[in-house]
């Protein structure tokens, strides 16, 4: 290793503190909303438990993977008009604990894709 290699790790550290800063205080990158169906949305609540952990005050969301488990069959395309279900997405610790709390409503229709609005989860 050479005599930069602990600086630059350092300066990444601080960019990655810096970026996480930014992004918990106004989350430009973070969903204002997720289109899920009940495969992804079964899929992100078996996940909530790993995605909860951290320091981070941003989540990136990657349920792309959750087929490949046996979990789901392959999606569907989207009819015309129905907007694609999210498979990945960025949002902060208070809006996946909202978006726990919404997927686990018991009226929630969810097939064959549901909208959940996150701007309202602070």
């Amino acid at each position: 290793m050479s005599n930069h290699a602990p600086r630059l790790i350092s300066a990444v550290a601080v960019l990655a503190a810096t970026i996480g800063g930014a992004l918990a205080q106004d989350c430009g990158l973070c969903a204002k909303e997720v289109t899920v169906n009940s495969d992804l949305a079964t899929c992100f609540l078996q996940e909530y438990g790993r995605l909860s952990k951290g320091d981070s005050k941003a989540v990136a969301v990657d349920l792309s993977e959750c087929g490949s488990r046996g979990v789901l069959e392959p999606l569907p395309a989207p009819k015309l008009g129905e907007r694609e279900p999210d498979t990945k997405f960025i949002i902060t610790r208070a809006q996946l604990d909202c978006l726990k709390a919404k997927l686990e409503e018991p009226d929630l229709v969810l097939d064959p894709a549901a909208t959940i609005e996150l701007s309202s989860c602070r």
